[in-house]
């Protein structure tokens, strides 16, 4: 697949199941995620991988995220929350770590490991292979980030879900350009 079609083309898909990965495929995956634009070289990005068994214990980290918010929690919301990771086959959480410096703020870092994640998304698709990037309340509790042994200055930016597509990859839909370009200054 060639740089364009996969820009153009890729979209979100949330139905996936084994095979995860395999390690030729995930070298890919971090390579494209490691050539994001990064001003400075800082680097400001970290992966956890998530798989097998350890999926399991990552549902019951966001199980204990709720019931530490509200211990009424209903056991549907709980087992709900348990079975979140087992959505893919490999888990990736993405990860920035931003630091200090004259030239970089710390906005145009996260926006960088954004970049990083979208470059795994990017090459996820032109394996074959599907992804979505999934963020919402897990992504950022206090409780499940430090159990995932998020450090300070450390900021989870989503779960990267990846796996087989269980079903053919819906068509992109095709945005108007004109909807969201203009010339500056307008006439």
């Amino acid at each position: 697949m060639d740089a364009l079609d996969a820009l153009i083309n890729r979209v979100s898909v949330p139905r996936l199941c084994e095979p995860a990965p395999d390690a030729a495929q995930r070298e890919q995956l971090f390579r494209a995620a490691l050539r994001a634009p990064d001003h400075g070289q800082l680097r400001p990005w970290r992966f956890l991988t998530i798989e097998g068994e350890a999926r399991e214990q990552l549902g019951e980290l966001f199980a204990e995220a709720l019931l530490r918010k509200n211990p009424q929690t209903a056991e549907e919301a709980l087992n709900k929350a348990r079975n979140m990771p087992l959505r893919a086959p490999l888990l990736v959480v993405v990860i920035a770590r931003t630091q200090a410096h004259a030239k970089v703020p710390t906005q145009e870092q996260v926006l960088a490991v954004g970049c990083a994640a979208h470059g795994m998304l990017l090459a996820a698709h032109a394996q074959g292979l599907g992804a979505v990037w999934r963020t919402g309340d897990m992504a950022y509790d206090a409780w499940v980030n430090a159990g995932l042994g998020l450090g300070d200055g450390e900021q989870n930016l989503g779960f990267l879900y990846i796996g087989t597509p269980e079903r053919e990859p819906r068509t992109a839909p095709q945005a108007v350009i004109e909807d969201f370009v203009s010339a500056w200054p307008s006439a």
